[in-house]
């Protein structure tokens, strides 16, 4: 080995095991195999893995564009007619990687040092492609597509026309329609109430609608229908009522009658008396009604139901934080001194000790708490308490390593002297250990606080129960009013928290 001197530094050069030429070639039939023999092996090694991910990449992606097609060379050609500019620049890209590759190999050989990072930005790039096709980016799609997503985007945006509501006031006139006629004369049209609505029917009495004999509808009275008194540019059903008190709203066209008030509260519309099969033992005179309804809210203004039960389950997502938390915290403390190595390092059972607590934490932390959430859900069922669960465990397992951690890095001195009085491991613990971890324990305490809240928000998506639950609820049912609601819940908590967190941080911490 010899060393020149470029510049100030020194850079060590390496002689390699064969020609330079001979190490392009080798590169060029096999990536990466010019470094190894000019003793670069990582790069050598790192470079074959790239070039061979980057090709089995390739390879899936084409097995799936043309996965009817039976030989390889047809699906290449169906994949190259799907995704040409795809496939292209891939196939680009693993050329020039090649080439780049050889001539990689041959500087390594000749001048004994690393031909730079050009290579693997253009690596990167390559991964970049693929990555772009196997998460299926379509940009195109998604803007023609964005007026699509403008109503519901809004109505997350802005959801407090639901989180009120009035209480809904059944409005409603009547008249007396004779059927049939008499020579005595029609009775008499309904009395009109001041402030009350009205209705009043033209002619108010008549013949019902009939099926002939060929199964025909024979139209019964035309009837012209005025009324006044309602709530204005409001939609007002037509009911009719028999003598039997059977209702029903009347239909027209194969549609039920409707109308829409004017500015005044007032309405006129035309229609014909409805079909209706009367016993016969109610033959003769009878006395039918005809009625307009309104459904209008005017009574007072109420929070409305997704209002409630969204600032119910946000309470909830807070307790559960905290319960998890809490529990956390209790459990926690005694393994992180089971995870410290200061702590365990005094013989080879306590090493053991250290070893498999540290296993255990980093397997419960590696599962997310949404898995630990599916398995608390069936082992105590839906709600809150598995929620608690599934966070406590995963809180116990993330606290005990960053409290572990954090008596780890604790100043040995203090641990000394006390020692050195004869104190046993608990009191050297209590005396030594404990004054010096009251800061950090309480500023992780506080962030898995946080962090557990958050997590509430999430686990309820899996029956965890929380905000979280009625989330995936009010998505799946298309209200997206009422999940807006939830979702600024949700964003004001968070917030409101951090500043408590970062208040008690500045005061303890």
């Amino acid at each position: 080995m010899r060393k020149n001197q470029v510049g100030p530094k020194a850079r060590t050069r390496t002689t390699s095991r064969v020609p330079a030429p001979l190490a392009a070639a080798a590169s060029a039939l096999v990536p990466g195999l010019g470094q190894v023999l000019g003793r670069s092996v990582q790069r050598g090694i790192l470079i074959f893995a790239s070039v061979g991910a980057i090709f089995g990449m390739l390879f899936w992606r084409i097995t799936l564009l043309a996965r009817l097609e039976a030989t390889p060379m047809a699906m290449f050609s169906k994949a190259l007619h799907r995704r040409p500019f795809f496939v292209a620049l891939v196939l680009a890209c693993i050329l020039l990687l090649w080439t780049w590759n050889a001539y990689d190999a041959y500087r390594q050989a000749a001048k004994g040092r690393p031909g730079g990072f050009g290579i693997f930005t253009l690596v990167l790039f390559a991964f970049f492609a693929l990555g772009w096709q196997i998460s299926e980016i379509d940009l195109y799609k998604m803007i023609r597509q964005f007026p699509d997503a403008t109503k519901p985007f809004s109505r997350v945006i802005w959801p407090w026309k639901a989180a009120v509501t009035r209480v809904p006031v059944l409005i409603k006139a009547s008249a007396d329609i004779q059927i049939p006629c008499q020579e005595s004369g029609s009775p008499p049209p309904p009395q009109e109430k001041p402030g009350e609505p009205y209705v009043r029917p033209e002619p108010n009495c008549g013949e019902l609608s009939r099926y002939d004999q060929n199964n025909q509808l024979v139209p019964g009275t035309p009837m012209h229908l005025s009324g006044r008194g309602f709530q204005p540019d409001t939609e007002t059903e037509i009911w009719w009522s028999d003598p039997l008190m059977n209702e029903f709203q009347i239909r027209e066209g194969g549609r039920y009658l409707t109308v829409m008030t004017d500015e005044e509260g007032a309405f006129e519309v035309d229609l014909f008396m409805p079909y209706r099969l009367i016993p016969p033992a109610e033959s003769g005179t009878q006395i039918h009604k005809i009625e307009a309804r309104q459904v209008a809210d005017v009574g007072p203004l109420k929070a409305s139901e997704p209002l409630m039960l969204t600032i119910e389950r946000m309470v909830e997502t807070i307790f559960m934080g905290m319960m998890a938390t809490f529990f956390g915290i209790i459990f926690s403390i005694p393994v992180s001194f089971l995870a410290a190595r200061n702590i365990m390092s005094h013989s080879r059972i306590t090493m053991a000790v250290y070893y498999l607590t540290r296993t255990v934490l980093n397997i419960i932390r590696a599962i997310e708490p949404l898995i630990w959430a599916i398995i608390a859900v069936v082992w105590v069922g839906l709600g809150p308490f598995a929620g608690i669960i599934a966070l406590t465990v995963h809180s116990i397992a993330a606290l005990g390593k960053l409290y572990s951690e954090a008596i780890e890095g604790i100043d040995p001195g203090p641990i000394e002297a006390v020692q050195a009085t004869g104190a046993t491991r608990l009191q050297t613990i209590i005396y030594a250990v404990m004054p010096q971890m009251i800061a950090p324990f309480v500023s992780f305490s506080i962030y898995r606080w946080d962090i557990n809240v958050r997590m509430s928000t999430v686990i309820g998506l899996v029956g965890g129960g929380g905000i979280g639950f009625i989330l995936i609820q009010y998505i799946r049912l298309l209200d997206y009013r009422a999940a807006g609601i939830a979702v600024w819940f949700i964003a004001v908590t968070v917030a409101v928290l951090d500043y408590i967190s970062a208040e008690i941080r500045q005061r303890f911490v």
